[in-house]
């Protein structure tokens, strides 16, 4: 089982030919209302690459709660620790270009109300992973971790949005996910400098934290336990990067919580992240695991 205590959101996207500098108007010919949030993104992905999964997080009371759980609900995900809290659902603005490039602004909402409470009488164990992202209070997020920890689960935390993450919440950390720019962030606060790679495998032998670093089109490479491991993406023709990561972080969770090894979990995370780049959106865009099944022994042939 994969418990994913993070971020619902509702995305408004809108297609623009250029993503707008400060001060500037760029007008798109409409918009969708789409479900998100890192959180739920990744309990979709890991839901659909084949894993039992678990939602914890917070919604308002509004209409938009409905359509921010409506995917997850639909498709098998366990939502009763998503609590109804006194404060609008979490909301992001993203604006998508004609390279399928993306800006995104999140307004927090409901989310910065999310409590690990909800995960108190959860029956977790060592068969079981965490998975976490940083749009939920990181206290909070740090005692889902250390209860994950205490029942002998796997903890997984992809630093993303960018920022330092706490001594607290690293030394209960068996996994951390990071993009190249999440990783120079991530090192600067822990005095450690050097490319992406070389960041990741300090991270891993200085801390006991496998990391794995997200490349784009250039696949992804992992430290752990001292060994460098590399995955190319699929190639692919882009449409749109929303949810990329996102679908590689829970197609990676459920690779390892269904018990692949960390090289083969990585391939099979790569290929869904890049089959969620061929399809517009964030949710609509997340791979069932046929077709991560079909990509990943197709490249490998």
């Amino acid at each position: 089982m994969i418990v994913v205590f993070g971020s619902v959101n509702v995305d408004f996207v809108t297609r623009v030919p250029r993503i707008p500098r400060p001060g500037e108007t760029v007008l798109g010919p409409g918009y969708a209302v789409i479900p998100g949030g890192k959180g739920a993104n990744q309990a979709l992905a890991a839901r659909r690459a084949g894993a039992a999964v678990v939602m914890a997080g917070a919604v308002g009371r509004d209409p938009f709660a409905d359509i921010g759980l409506s995917m997850l609900v639909r498709d098998g995900v366990d939502c009763a620790r998503v609590a109804r809290v006194e404060a609008p659902t979490g909301a992001a603005f993203i604006s998508v270009d004609e390279a399928g490039e993306n800006a995104i602004v999140v307004a927090s909402g409901a989310n910065a109300a999310a409590s690990a409470g909800t995960l108190d009488d959860l029956a977790l164990s060592a068969r079981d992973t965490l998975l976490l992202q940083r749009e939920v209070p990181e206290a909070q997020a740090e005692r889902a971790a250390r209860l994950a920890r205490a029942a002998g689960a796997r903890v997984v935390l992809n630093a993303a949005p960018a920022g330092a993450v706490s001594p607290a919440l690293l030394e209960v950390l068996d996994v951390l996910v990071v993009n190249e720019h999440e990783v120079a962030v991530v090192g600067a606060a822990l005095g450690i400098a050097g490319e992406a790679g070389d960041i990741a495998q300090a991270i891993d032998a200085r801390h006991g934290v496998a990391t794995v670093v997200t490349l784009g089109a250039a696949g992804a490479v992992g430290w752990t336990g001292g060994v460098r491991r590399v995955v190319p993406a699929l190639p692919v023709s882009v449409v749109d990067t929303t949810a990329a990561g996102d679908t590689f972080c829970g197609a990676f969770a459920a690779a390892l919580d269904g018990g692949f090894g960390f090289t083969l979990a990585l391939a099979r995370a790569a290929a869904a992240g890049s089959l969620a780049c061929t399809v517009a959106g964030a949710q609509t865009s997340i791979p069932w695991r046929d077709a991560i099944d079909t990509a990943v022994a197709g490249f490998r042939a």
